[in-house]
């Protein structure tokens, strides 16, 4: 019987946040206690999905993470459309090749939040369109930092 990755034990320490544009990608980062989600940087899109993969292992590794979470676009309703289903083949690609566990996180309104955020710092559109990838992948990050069990939950 198969482990669903989601069931993975909790890793403590640095935990790097995905938001899987189709232009761009989104990255966050944890602090080392995997408390607190930071954005990090924007990544572009290429058609090459190996190489983009390879970015985001080089990511992993430079930030010593024990675990990625990536953003999954629900529907409205919860249910998986086609972008979540776009979004969770990629999760499938990158379990294959990253080196730690990929837990998802609903990603739903992350966008929003983070153009809201970002309004209230006072950028403009043309500013915030250069950050927002990471602040939504940030959001995503919190929210899976805030929601998963706590440590003394985590089996040894």
């Amino acid at each position: 019987m198969r482990t669903d990755p989601q069931d993975l034990p909790v890793p403590v320490g640095r935990v790097l946040g995905l938001d899987l544009g189709e232009r761009r990608i989104g990255v966050a980062s944890s602090d080392a206690d995997g408390r607190l989600a930071v954005p990090s940087e924007v990544v572009e899109r290429t058609p090459d999905r190996p190489a983009v993969h390879r970015r985001i292992c080089g990511l992993v590794e430079d930030l010593e993470a024990v675990a990625v979470v990536v953003g999954v676009p629900l529907s409205l309703d919860g249910s998986v459309g086609p972008a979540a289903r776009r979004i969770l083949d990629e999760v499938a690609d990158l379990r294959a090749v990253v080196g730690v566990p990929v837990f998802t996180c609903d990603e739903r309104f992350s966008t929003t939040e983070a153009h809201s955020s970002l309004r209230e710092a006072g950028l403009d559109g043309r500013a915030r369109r250069g950050v927002v990838d990471a602040v939504a992948a940030s959001v995503i990050l919190q929210r899976w930092l805030d929601r998963r069990p706590s440590r003394e939950d985590v089996p040894s």
